[in-house]
């Protein structure tokens, strides 16, 4: 059974105790049992449902597209690497034990899912209708805002990157079959295991904040204090598994920060607290609006395209991965509908030393992942080694016969005495042109930013507060 599906069930098991275990000594909160279908019901509860339907579905769908369009949007790994070293290496080395490690696999996995979906049913069960409807936009729409940087700012994680590095969450065995088939493993800028939690950390800051609450005499204190643990022990998870970049963490901080400033001055329109969602507007607000969030959409496409051409025009010179002496990796290739056919391009960057590789189905792999490590040997008999020479390349066919399934590419550094890093490079052509899919998706993202920034200075402008949540319409008449 698939870790999802464990982690799910045990969410579901979970919940109700959790609910109860959090609101001790606040028993008048708690909604009564009887009470629970008609609460969903005159608060559109079942809207929220709908919400992470849909945002399965985006994931789906971008990550459908993730694989095929790196064969122009190549990665930035390089670059950061340059930034930060080695610095994620030391914390693994400094910290690795296995309990630890496989209590992280469980936390990194399971407190995750936890979160995004208990803290909504946990509001929603104490009466915090707009906490409920703020953190269920907070996961649909921080990762709509992490969409574009996913796609055309890819960055392979610690492990594919840094020699010596054990990816201890990706290899290993139970784990890998799930991971391999979900993440794409260049999607480490940003972290979404720091942006969503800290997204609502900073939603319950400025609800309390306009409410004129302090956070430490908040009825919700401890479990936001829940919140708050879970995310430092996110941040350390990240680095020591082999994930992510430390450049990641404040940089899914920013996405937080803006999914949550967006959502907390959004959520009062959806109510119609303050009349209807469209009460106010004016044409001369509409082209205002159009105007400065139209400008800064367009720029930051600008920069998109910009990032893309610049990685179209040296292609010649990325590297997708890098590999010590008897270093293991793979490149993950998604499924694709019968009759497609997907070309591997792998070329040996190092002057002297082989690159072998092997294509495994991603079921059949789990007997060579084992705490951190592609076992070699293991792998090496599930399918027919191929040996790309130094500084030559090779094309690596993959017809219909494995259409519908998830393949890994294995590739191995059997050098073991060289002092010098293999680099090699993998660039897949899926035979087909996803780039104005790919932007399209990516607009309600630059639209969201736009928003953020014009409405932040639309505030300061009136000179009211950032936290002011207070429809626009409204504070001519305050």
């Amino acid at each position: 059974m698939s870790p999802y599906w464990v982690m799910m069930g045990l969410i579901l098991v979970l919940t109700p105790i959790i609910c109860w275990v959090f609101t001790i000594g606040r028993e008048h909160t708690r909604t009564p049992l009887g009470k629970i279908a008609q609460v969903i019901h005159d608060k559109r509860y079942y809207l929220h449902a709908i919400g992470y339907i849909i945002i399965i579905k985006w994931k789906s769908i971008t990550d459908n597209l993730n694989e095929p369009i790196k064969e122009r949007t190549g990665n930035w790994t390089e670059l950061i690497y340059s930034i930060e070293g080695d610095a994620t290496l030391w914390i693994q080395q400094a910290f690795e034990n296995v309990w630890l490690t496989e209590f992280l696999n469980f936390h990194y996995l399971f407190i995750y899912l936890f979160l995004i979906y208990i803290t909504t049913v946990y509001f929603a069960y104490v009466g915090e209708r707009d906490l409920t409807d703020k953190v269920t936009l907070n996961y649909l729409l921080i990762y709509a805002l992490a969409v574009p940087y996913y796609l055309f700012f890819n960055v392979e994680v610690t492990s594919s990157w840094i020699p010596g590095l054990k990816a201890l969450l990706y290899h290993d065995g139970w784990y890998s079959v799930f991971y391999a088939t979900h993440d794409p493993l260049d999607n480490a800028v940003p972290s979404l295991h720091v942006a969503i939690p800290f997204g609502i950390i900073l939603l319950n800051w400025l609800h309390c904040k306009e409410k004129g609450i302090k956070m430490r005499t908040w009825t919700h204190w401890p479990y936001h204090l829940f919140i708050v643990v879970n995310t430092f022990l996110f941040i350390f998870t990240i680095a020591y598994l082999g994930i992510h970049w430390l450049i990641d963490i404040p940089l899914g901080m920013i996405i937080g920060g803006i999914g949550a400033l967006f959502i907390h001055h959004l959520q009062p329109r959806l109510r119609n607290d303050n009349g209807s969602m469209f009460e106010g507007v004016t044409k001369k607000k509409v082209i205002n609006h159009t105007f400065w969030e139209g400008a800064i959409t367009l720029f930051l496409l600008f920069l998109v395209l910009s990032a893309v051409s610049y990685q179209e025009n040296n292609i010649d010179d990325r590297v997708s991965y890098r590999l010590g002496n008897e270093e293991n990796t793979y490149e993950i290739l998604a499924k694709v509908d019968y009759g497609q056919e997907i070309t591997s391009t792998i070329t040996n960057y190092h002057s002297s030393e082989n690159l072998e590789f092997v294509a495994v189905w991603v079921d059949a792999s789990v007997p060579a992942m084992n705490e951190g490590i592609i076992d070699w040997e293991v792998a090496s008999q599930l399918g027919t080694v191929h040996q790309v020479s130094p500084g030559q390349s090779v094309e690596y066919l993959h017809s219909d016969e494995y259409a519908k399934q998830w393949w890994l590419i294995i590739f191995h550094n059997p050098s073991v005495d060289s002092d010098e890093v293999l680099e090699f490079k993998v660039v897949n052509d899926y035979g087909e042109d996803v780039m104005w899919q790919a932007i399209a998706l990516s607009l309600p993202s630059l639209w969201m930013t736009g928003f953020v920034f014009h409405r932040l200075k639309r505030l300061k402008m009136a000179g009211r507060s950032f936290i002011d949540s207070t429809p626009s319409h409204l504070w001519e008449e305050e």
